[in-house]
């Protein structure tokens, strides 16, 4: 079964470095908006203007940001931002943006249930609450062989966790996104069995570089990238950092996950960048990084064999792909 039919991927350039230093830039514009939200009347529903003015009221202050994807330039927001797989949008890369304003992010909440000792659901200003948000330049590998860097905006999803006390048979971390086919026009098609699941090992979820992630580029999340918050997980292919998160649960039993249910034979539960293990149609030892011409090599893990190697020791990756 074809996962994939989509156009050739368009050349354009890659983002100035001046982009990132102006990084203040963007974060003062976010917290204009927020302020604006916080007005009566102004951009967003009463429920809304919480989380939005929690966010907002994060984003003044200046975060603390590191480059994890080496001196690599950073992707150019237009391209982040326009060339997306978010299939309750559609399968075209250009649907997300096109159908993004029919995404509803106000008010937001998420569930947290399972095997945890604080289970709930809980508004998302409450989530943020007490969070400290940091930059995290990451690179981002999707399946299909192209790549991009991005400076993403959030805080590591191990301190969520352990917010709600995980118990000694949580073993597993699975993720839902939202469903809504009234307003999401790719959920009224049979692509995949809605909602979108995915889900980590513990382990892998506790680690500190699997991200929450609540903005990009020094601004909030845009509707085509997952707001309000998304997984980010920079060592897996980009179909693992699920969009648009509305519940976790923790459980014991190893889980399934739309796209294994969809093709096991193409999606693997582990999806860890591996060069030197080749997708059934076409090599992964290559990537096309979006705004360059030509390709590069691909890195063990997404260039972060350093951090994470030792969650797969004595795995055989090629079984556990």
């Amino acid at each position: 079964m074809s996962r994939y039919r989509y156009p050739p991927i368009p050349e354009s350039e890659v983002t100035p470095r001046e982009l990132f230093e102006q990084r203040r830039r963007f974060l003062k514009r976010g917290a204009a908006l927020g302020a604006a939200a916080a007005a009566p009347g102004l951009l967003f529903s009463p429920p809304a203007r919480a989380w939005q003015a929690t966010l907002a009221g994060q984003l003044e202050g200046e975060l603390q940001s590191r480059s994890l994807a080496g001196d690599e330039a950073l992707t150019d927001v237009k391209d982040a931002t326009t060339y997306n797989n978010f299939y309750e949008f559609g399968t075209r890369k250009s649907d997300p943006e096109v159908y993004a304003h029919r995404l509803v992010t106000d008010p937001w909440s998420m569930a947290i249930e399972g095997e945890v000792e604080k289970a709930g659901t809980f508004a998302l200003e409450d989530i943020l609450a007490g969070q400290d948000l940091e930059e995290r330049i990451y690179r981002l590998r999707c399946v299909e062989a192209w790549s991009m860097v991005i400076p993403w905006i959030g805080f590591p999803l191990a301190e969520l966790l352990r917010r709600h006390g995980p118990t000694s048979r949580a073993k597993y971390v699975v993720f839902e996104s939202i469903l809504d086919p009234d307003n999401l026009r790719g959920q009224r098609r049979s692509i995949i069995e809605w909602p979108y699941r995915e889900a980590l090992r513990i382990d892998e979820a506790m680690h500190p570089l699997t991200l929450m992630a609540v903005g990009m580029y020094g601004e909030r999340m845009p509707n085509q990238n997952g707001a309000p918050i998304r997984l980010v997980v920079p060592w897996k292919y980009g179909f693992k950092s699920i969009k648009s998160v509305v519940r976790i649960r923790l459980v014991e039993e190893p889980p399934t996950t739309s796209w294994i249910d969809q093709n096991p034979e193409e999606y693997g539960f582990y999806a860890n960048v591996n060069p030197e293990v080749d997708h059934p149609r076409w090599s992964q030892a290559r990537e096309r990084r979006i705004g360059e011409s030509g390709r590069r090599e691909t890195l063990m893990f997404n260039g972060y064999a350093d951090e994470v190697a030792e969650l797969y020791a004595g795995m055989d990756l090629n079984k556990h792909f």
